[in-house]
């Protein structure tokens, strides 16, 4: 017996001798093997702490839910370019000379603003990137100023360097539209100043489509006029089958669609005495594609491939659905994608205003021997 006590004194004093490095067996007489590894000390922390649970899945835009459509909650929209990939643009919104970048698939941000006067009709009134942007990162905008209406030129990262300047501002009468007609021209449009006599006066700017040669130099070749008599601006579009470029406009008598060709005919296309407030346009093989602002359409206006001739009266493909657009404009996969101006327009529905598609469906662009749904 005094040597079995022996013996576990002689284990308690070794397991006290090594508690600090091994921790304590427990001697057990009951069980059939004289020791059971039991640690006494916790696993210290590890230098890598685990990741965190991921987060729910948030709907997208964050600030905007705007199912069906590029963007929701801007400002009443002007000029909008569409990007390479046709699910994201630049948008420029009248009011606030802000230019954002707004996509499907991700918020929008702030690429540039710009200051402007955004009384009237007027402010920042479009956009468009040069045919060389890839190169020259150079953007043309048309805005107002407290005195004057101007063609500014912008590079990435450099201040705003106006390019054309004292184009009459009116209180009304100042939209208007830029569009390249190749890589070195750019044309404009310009609004007659609420004045309908100075679009007929050579000697004034307003109520102009102007060219602009050689616009990405620092002296470019001096302005001429291709169009006069034009009313408030709508747009401009060129379509690439015949290089036709066409222009819509207000008249006092009428809204109307007019095509000069490439070889500078020009001839009126469409009036619509009814003054539904023509806007943008897109087009594409005889199809020229209006939005009319104050009806909530767009309106489809096919000609012949062989005369130009209409082939009947303008066919309705949207209507109400966004409310009143102004900005249209053909995407590099066929689609059509328009703006909408319903904050300005007095019509301001839950999201606006947003960027759309025109055929959410896809399918592209209605070519004009397309059957009728």
């Amino acid at each position: 017996m005094s040597q079995r006590r022996s013996l576990r004194a002689a284990a308690v004093l070794l397991c006290a001798a090594t508690l600090g490095s091994a921790g304590c067996a427990r001697f057990d007489s009951a069980q059939s093997q004289p020791f059971t590894t039991e640690p006494q000390m916790a696993p210290g922390p590890t230098s890598t702490p685990p990741p965190p649970p991921p987060l729910p899945a948030q709907p997208f835009p964050k600030q905007c839910p705007a199912p069906g459509v590029m963007q929701g909650c801007l400002d009443s929209t002007s000029g909008l370019i569409m990007l390479p990939d046709s699910q994201s643009a630049l948008v420029a919104e009248r009011v606030t000379g802000v230019v954002k970048q707004v996509a499907t698939k991700a918020e929008p941000f702030v690429k540039l603003t710009l200051p402007v006067d955004g009384s009237g009709d007027g402010g920042l009134m479009d956009i468009v990137l040069s045919p060389t942007y890839a190169q020259d990162r150079l953007m043309y905008a048309y805005v107002s100023t407290p005195s004057d209406n101007r063609v500014i030129r912008i590079a990435d990262g450099d201040v705003p360097k106006p390019i054309l300047t004292g184009i009459p501002k009116g209180a009304t009468g100042n939209t208007g539209a830029l569009v390249f007609t190749s890589p070195t021209t750019l044309m404009v449009q310009t609004g007659d100043a609420g004045d309908p006599a100075l679009a007929a006066d050579p000697g004034s700017m307003a109520g102009k489509l102007l060219r602009i040669e050689q616009p990405t130099t620092v002296n470019q070749a001096p302005t001429t006029t291709a169009l006069s008599g034009l009313g408030p601006g709508g747009g401009m579009c060129i379509d690439p089958s015949d290089e036709s470029l066409y222009v819509t406009d207000r008249t006092p008598t009428a809204d109307r669609l007019q095509r000069i060709t490439k070889d500078s005919k020009v001839s009126t296309v469409w009036t619509w005495p009814d003054r539904p407030g023509v806007a943008g346009c897109a087009a594409l093989d005889g199809t020229v594609l209006v939005n009319l602002v104050n009806t909530k359409q767009t309106v489809a206006v096919r000609m012949a491939p062989d005369t130009g001739a209409v082939t009947g009266e303008p066919e309705v493909v949207r209507q109400d659905q966004h409310g009143h657009a102004w900005a249209l404009q053909v995407a590099p996969d066929g689609n059509i994608w328009g703006a909408t101006v319903n904050k300005t327009s007095g019509d301001a529905e839950k999201l606006d205003d947003v960027v759309f598609p025109l055929f959410p469906q896809g399918g592209g662009f209605p070519r004009a021997n397309d059957e009728k749904t």
